[in-house]
């Protein structure tokens, strides 16, 4: 368990709250690497593509007799020699997927968790808005904790409407829902920030990662 300071929409502290993780191991290490490659792998679209010689809109019948011409001999104007031929070892439409286990995922995301609870990246905010959603009032939140310069992962809830209207024309906030957690969003931040009123279900999260 680790403790994580609680700092109220103020930057005042307010006690701290205490959330699982795990220590770093040499097999986390290595699952934390395959699992970011599996995740950039697995989001590129693979739609490029080609024609080959027998894809293009051309007649397949000889240009011109093989003899007699002085021209070099051509067989069809499919042929990739040729201009708006076809194309030889071109690029193909496919999924690329790299095969992970769910126990090394959850190593993967379990190692993220360690690196930023061990250097006091994560910080629990006690903040709620009554009335209507404020930019203004989430960036000064995030100011006098001393994040308003860091790139943060924010979690929230899906149900949470203010705060995500809040806090989602930051151009430094990323914005996880406590259901999507992937290891490459997680990395992906100097800083971690989750609300009080969450911490059941961030415990939750991070509970499964252990």
């Amino acid at each position: 368990m680790k403790n994580i300071t609680v700092y109220t929409h103020t930057g005042v502290q307010d006690g701290t709250v205490a959330v699982p993780c795990s220590d770093i191991s040499s097999e986390a290490r290595t699952a934390y690497a395959v699992s970011i490659r599996r995740l950039l792998q697995q989001w590129r679209q693979g739609t490029v593509g080609f024609k080959s010689r027998g894809e293009v809109a051309f007649s397949n019948r000889k240009p011109w007799k093989q003899k007699g011409t002085g021209r070099a001999r051509a067989g069809s104007p499919r042929s990739p020699l040729w201009r708006k031929g076809g194309v030889l070892f071109g690029p193909c439409p496919r999924t690329r997927e790299i095969g992970l286990a769910r126990r090394q995922r959850q190593l993967a995301m379990a190692q993220v968790m360690a690196q930023v609870v061990s250097s006091d990246r994560c910080v629990c905010l006690d903040m709620t808005f009554d009335r209507n959603p404020s930019t203004k009032m989430a960036k000064a939140a995030l100011k006098s904790v001393g994040l308003a310069e860091r790139k943060i992962v924010l979690f929230l809830a899906m149900h949470d409407v203010q705060i995500y209207l809040s806090f989602r024309n930051m151009p430094n906030v990323h914005v996880v829902f406590y259901d999507q957690p992937n290891a490459f969003d997680l990395s992906n931040g100097q800083a971690w920030v989750f609300l009080k009123k969450d911490l059941n279900l961030f415990t939750d999260m991070v509970g499964r990662w252990n």
